[in-house]
């Protein structure tokens, strides 16, 4: 497995901007030498960061994924604990370090063909070693956060628990792409085409798609799964009232609980994204919908896409926030 950087008290301590008469989520959460100390824990959450953008480039988008993750931490372990969330519900594991993927995607050009089939074949071994890590978490009996990177880490997120469950796994897609292009190599934009493909993934309902963004044939092959696969456009949803709590409500009995929810921000009206859309998901409506999955088990939340920067230049100073929101939200939901 690459490299896995174990966080201490201490890199929780330094990213915390301690006040007096108040405690922190980031004092309260719980660390761990090891991995292995994970499974005999109090804690029911484990909080993990995949810092990459190899798979977005790979696909053709514009890199600075990377960047979510510390934006992330550092926003979450400066949250008030509260009777609601003390945060010694949460583990935070760490990242793993990708920095020799990044850097051999950093010399590679995908506009020529041999170095786009190199910058895929970077994704397939980031795709090991994100299955190995995540195949570890679910068997700790904890429920894992996956925060930062491209949304190509679905695939080994699946494909681990699917293996986990000895059986394919069920997830709900909040995306504004259905990330279901052809088996042409490992990328962002077709995790789930290739956890379907290999039986992976056995439901999957996306909430959230762009007409102007998903091509003909992507509908068609779509609509070809018509038992395993639903969906639903924003754009739908946006020219009836009340309907995206429907929406989700449906989203979550299709998949029959115990299964995933993926988030993709590029969903979310103004975050920046490799894909930054202006009309989408507001966050409160995104923060409503995971309120509302108290219903049903969770299995695992993937937050993916999110950027505080891109290496374009442009800068969110809210990333960390957002993603905070999202995470909170759901560990309270799914206490």
């Amino acid at each position: 497995m690459g490299k896995l950087i174990i966080y201490s008290r201490s890199n929780l301590m330094d990213l915390i901007a301690v006040r007096e008469g108040e405690k922190k989520m980031g004092e309260q959460m719980l660390v761990f030498e090891s991995i292995d100390q994970l499974a005999a824990s109090t804690c029911k959450f484990v909080l993990i960061g995949l810092p990459e953008d190899v798979g977005i480039k790979a696909n053709f988008g514009i890199q600075g994924s990377r960047t979510a993750w510390q934006a992330a931490l550092t926003a979450l372990c400066n949250v008030q604990s509260t009777e609601r969330l003390k945060g010694e519900e949460i583990a935070v594991l760490g990242h793993i370090d990708f920095n020799p993927e990044i850097e051999k995607a950093n010399k590679l050009d995908p506009a020529k063909a041999l170095e786009l089939v190199a910058l895929r074949n970077l994704v397939a071994e980031i795709d090991n070693q994100v299955e190995e890590l995540a195949f570890k978490l679910f068997s700790s009996g904890k429920i894992p956060l996956f925060i930062g990177g491209g949304h190509n880490n679905a695939y080994p997120i699946l494909k681990a628990f699917s293996k986990f469950c000895k059986s394919p796994v069920n997830t709900i897609n909040i995306d504004a792409h259905a990330d279901f292009r052809p088996l042409e190599g490992r990328h962002s934009g077709n995790g789930f085409s290739y956890a379907m493909r290999e039986e992976y993934l056995g439901k999957y309902a996306i909430l959230g798609l762009h007409e102007n963004y998903n091509s003909a044939a992507m509908v068609s092959e779509l609509k070809s799964f018509k038992d395993q696969i639903v969906f639903t456009f924003y754009d739908d949803l946006i020219r009836e009232d009340n309907s995206y709590d429907r929406a989700f409500q449906e989203a979550l009995n299709f998949t029959q609980g115990n299964g995933g929810l993926e988030i993709d921000v590029d969903s979310i009206k103004g975050v920046l994204s490799s894909a930054v859309t202006p009309s989408g998901f507001s966050l409160d409506q995104i923060r409503k919908m995971i309120a509302s999955s108290r219903t049903q088990t969770i299995s695992y939340l993937h937050i993916a896409e999110a950027a505080a920067s891109l290496v374009d230049g442009r800068e969110n100073l809210l990333c960390g926030k957002t993603i905070s929101f999202l995470v909170t939200d759901f560990v309270k939901a799914q206490l």
